[in-house]
């Protein structure tokens, strides 16, 4: 028995941009198709009400994620992107606005309760603040972190690191201190090397002759020649052991076979003998 589901398992995105732009009208700052999905980039203001649009009146049901992104090249350095799918056409959209670190973003708690959460996210990794948000605190980085690790300026090192301390018998946060002494390479790939000879590289020497590749074209670059076989043919000191003939009575190590035995006595009562149990009964065959 085939199930018919109402969503086709191929959505297509012919029509959905224009559909949704004269729809979303003037909230939408720039729309386009791109990698097979329908972007559109809207006005921070209006980012509640055309999220509700889009639930409401173009059955994009759920919201799948909302992620940030850092451009520190522009004036509103981050994007804050909403990834919405619709369950009975099978389509998803990315609805896109910008923002700075001061001016916040209006939460979308009110039409998804999941965006707690991912809002809370955004705002611990990139800073960004969700106006309205009813709980808007780190979720992912420890207690007392500083900073915002996924923007372009915090550094890859961090600020500070942790450590347990045995003195204090707790986890202790202190500035970041790199053990590795030289940590800038003036080269531009480890496969590739430095002009220079590295420490410890002195003590390699010359390389080979790799452009005088040795040859076997006479016996004696071999080792072979009259010499060696006749030093073959004096053979060597160690002899064979001395083969011993050993006298073996046939009559007490083979035993006796079974077949001149005589059979043994029928067991008594009900027990079958052995030779029938293992025999099939005439009504099975």
């Amino acid at each position: 028995m085939s199930v018919l589901h109402p969503a086709p398992r191929f959505a297509s995105n012919h029509g959905v941009l224009d559909v949704l732009r004269a729809s979303l009208g003037g909230a939408v700052e720039h729309a386009h198709e791109e990698h097979g999905e329908i972007v559109i980039t809207v006005k921070r203001s209006d980012i509640e009400p055309v999220l509700r649009t889009l639930r409401d009146d173009h059955e994009y049901q759920q919201l799948m994620e909302i992620a940030g992104a850092d451009y520190p090249d522009r004036d509103e350095r981050f994007e804050v992107v909403y990834m919405l799918l619709s369950l009975t056409k099978n389509h998803r959209v990315m609805v896109k606005c910008a923002t700075d670190e001061n001016e916040p973003v209006p939460t979308v708690t009110t039409l998804w309760p999941n965006a707690g959460w991912l809002e809370r996210e955004v705002f611990d990794l990139y800073g960004v603040v969700f106006a309205g948000n009813p709980d808007l605190r780190r979720i992912l980085t420890d207690y007392g972190f500083e900073g915002h690790p996924f923007r372009k300026d915090f550094p890859m090192t961090g600020y500070t690191e942790l450590r347990y301390s045995e003195d204090e018998k707790r986890v202790v946060y202190e500035p970041v201190e790199l053990a590795q002494d030289m940590r800038s390479f003036d080269f531009l790939s480890p496969w590739e090397g430095a002009d220079y000879v590295l420490p410890g590289d002195e003590k390699a020497g010359d390389p080979p002759p790799v452009d005088e590749p040795k040859t076997t074209e006479k016996p004696e670059d071999t080792g072979a020649g009259e010499a060696a076989n006749e030093a073959a043919a004096e053979g060597t000191d160690a002899n064979p052991p001395e083969m011993v003939d050993t006298d073996i009575d046939q009559d007490e190590t083979v035993p006796e076979p079974t077949e001149d035995r005589p059979d043994r006595e029928a067991s008594e009562g009900e027990v079958r003998d052995t030779k029938s149990a293992t025999e099939p009964k005439e009504d099975d065959a």
